[in-house]
């Protein structure tokens, strides 16, 4: 049990930035008890109008802005600190993989391709 985090990619953009159904996707990168960076990914899923009161296996679409300021964010060690049962600790050690993430995230848009987030716990 614990907190699982994955990014994918679709082939057309959904309707809506959050809570959308998805049928057919790819797996882009997946992260283990990482709380802090889903922390940012809440707080992202709020701004946008999502309102799952559990943030848990709900959709959130992410665009190149988004991920411009997740990098700002995480190259400035500013990701929320996040606590849940369950999810581990962020310590600092993922950054090279969050930044990698990002650059995959990045390719994947610039192909044409829509970048979202999930999570389970």
């Amino acid at each position: 049990m614990g907190l699982d985090m994955y990014a994918h990619f679709l082939f057309d953009a959904p309707a809506t930035a959050v809570d959308f159904e998805v049928a057919n996707y790819g797996e882009l990168h997946y992260w283990r008890k990482h709380p802090n960076l889903h922390g940012w990914m809440e707080r992202l899923y709020r701004e946008k109008g999502g309102q799952d009161t559990s943030f848990n296996c709900v959709n959130l679409l992410l665009t190149r802005e988004d991920l411009d300021r997740l990098e700002s964010d995480i190259r400035s060690r500013s990701l929320p600190p996040t606590s849940g049962f369950f999810f581990g600790e962020s310590d600092g050690s993922e950054i090279e993989d969050d930044l990698r993430f990002i650059a995959k995230a990045r390719n994947a848009i610039a192909e044409g391709l829509t970048v979202f987030y999930s999570s389970w716990w």
